[in-house]
């Protein structure tokens, strides 16, 4: 990757040894900053240490020669003021409990994970503000396949936070020849988008594994962006943040290919595979199955309009037969097409 020399170099922890922490970290350090990216797998850290190389999710790929890789949280945040946290939501207040008390006031926390907390709808951001004092918070989401950006296929993402010189740190941080960033005052909206979007992969997975064509997921992706606004409106996010790269533009890449864990998940069940299995055979987290219960509940509970969300609930987690939903789904109410309009 050609990147963007520092002259500023800054000491910057990565927390989370997947495949997109991974890119992050070897991006950050690229551009010449201290870079220390901690593993909560001693062996793993390890590994990469010796290899050079996360041969578990980001096999073939060199890692940087200034990233510092350790299983030592105290090692990692030692001077850190910046600190990217790409943490699967399962365990990611778990880690954060662990950060704060190594934290220095107005350490700029960014959460790149893309899902909602399983016991309740906290948001990533959400549970960087309540396990933490005094942090500034900031959310990194876009159409970021890892495995493409250390490719160096031409890549944009949103930094978002209401706090102005955060963004432009993060943007700077992370601006290379290839890789862009675009900033955005509405959190709770890009990262709204970022967990909703990951539903709609799973249906549009199916979709390819029962041989439908392009008309279908044309079809789909489009009504996924309409229940995406409505969904955001009733709740309080900026529905027009969704027509953007971490709406729009992440849905589009998510529910187009078979790199996204989500869609193959759907895949799977479409071939007729239990979802324990389907999950099994990924082998990484697919934020998409446990985000549609979550979804599917507060949707009920606001009285939105998400018929999509509630077929591929029906079909996970209601046993529901595949045909007979898709019946369902096409036999409903026609309604209007676009729900927002730029007239008065």
């Amino acid at each position: 990757m050609t990147q963007t020399e520092t002259s500023n170099p800054l000491s910057i922890a990565v927390l989370g040894g997947g495949s997109f922490g991974t890119a992050i970290a070897n991006i950050v350090a690229g551009n010449g900053h201290d870079t220390r990216q901690w593993m909560r797998d001693p062996e793993r850290a390890e590994s990469c240490r010796n290899l050079r190389e996360n041969r578990y999710y980001l096999p073939g790929v060199t890692l940087h020669p200034g990233l510092k890789v350790t299983s030592d949280l105290e090692e990692a945040l030692d001077g850190c003021r910046i600190v990217f946290v790409a943490i699967p939501s399962k365990s990611f207040r778990e880690v954060v409990q662990r950060v704060a008390p190594l934290l220095d006031p107005g350490t700029m926390l960014i959460s790149t994970t893309k899902g909602i907390e399983h016991d309740n709808f906290h948001l990533m951001s959400d549970i960087l503000r309540e396990e933490t004092t005094g942090m500034r918070v900031g959310v990194l989401s876009g159409p970021n396949f890892a495995k493409e950006i250390v490719a160096d296929h031409y890549t944009a993402t949103v930094i978002a936070s209401e706090d102005e010189e955060l963004c432009s740190t993060i943007q700077k941080v992370l601006h290379s020849e290839t890789f862009r960033v675009y900033s955005s005052n509405d959190v709770f909206g890009v990262e709204l988008a970022g967990a909703l979007k990951n539903i709609y992969a799973i249906v549009t997975g199916m979709a390819v594994a029962l041989d439908r064509g392009q008309n279908t997921i044309s079809l789909l992706i489009t009504r996924a962006l309409a229940e995406m606004m409505r969904f955001a409106e009733a709740m309080g996010a900026d529905p027009m943040t969704f027509i953007g790269l971490a709406g729009v533009g992440d849905l589009i890449l998510t529910c187009s290919s078979d790199l996204s864990r989500n869609y193959r998940v759907g895949y799977l069940v479409g071939r007729g595979r239990a979802l324990e299995e389907a999950v099994a055979e990924i082998g990484q987290v697919a934020e998409g199955v446990n985000t549609v219960r979550l979804i599917k509940h507060k949707a009920d509970e606001l009285g939105v309009y998400m018929p999509l969300v509630s077929a591929i609930h029906a079909i996970l987690f209601e046993e529901r037969p595949i045909p007979e939903v898709i019946r369902d789904l096409m036999s409903g109410a026609q309604t209007f097409d676009v729900a927002y309009s730029a007239k008065p």
